[in-house]
């Protein structure tokens, strides 16, 4: 993980990282887009696939994700469609009314570099759930670093096993 940012804007988190994979940009763009993978490298995903196209032909995806800022647990949901252009990006909306969220977006975007791929990843999202405001940014991104290693090289593992 080359890097990561987390704040806090108008009860909006924002955030933003880097990250370098030893895998050809082919292999990691087509795990990403797959959510059906998702619970495979990521442990605050309980639940996530793949749902019928909407009726505009866009992809759809489903996960359910379980999270704890200190002592406060809870699972949420997020249900939207999804943009894409081969190996460039991908983009996830979440639907509103679908998901515990007021607003989440996400956005992978994918380059070579060297013998490997970076990816850069924003996200913006505001819960519809209670998350401390002072302390919510510091606990996300430290979860993060700590569970982020584990969930890239398992990204990582899987790309490669696909690029065979």
């Amino acid at each position: 993980m080359r890097s990561i940012e987390v704040e806090l804007v108008d009860d909006r988190y924002v955030m933003h990282s880097e990250v370098w994979f030893a895998v050809s940009i082919e292999s990691l763009y087509a795990v990403f887009l797959d959510w059906d993978v998702s619970t495979q490298f990521s442990k605050a995903i309980i639940e996530s696939r793949d749902i019928e196209p909407d009726a505009n032909g866009r992809r759809q995806f489903f996960t359910r994700n379980r999270g704890c800022v200190l002592f406060f647990c809870t699972s949420f949901e997020r249900s939207g469609y999804v943009e894409h252009e081969p190996f460039k990006f991908i983009r996830a909306i979440a639907n509103p009314e679908l998901s515990d969220f007021h607003i989440s977006e996400e956005m992978w975007k994918f380059r070579t570099e060297g013998s490997g791929t970076i990816v850069t990843y924003d996200l913006e999202f505001e819960p519809k759930f209670w998350v401390p405001p002072i302390i919510g940014p510091y606990i996300i991104k430290r979860k993060l670093h700590r569970d982020g290693g584990g969930a890239i090289d398992r990204i990582e593992a899987i790309a490669q096993e696909w690029q065979r």
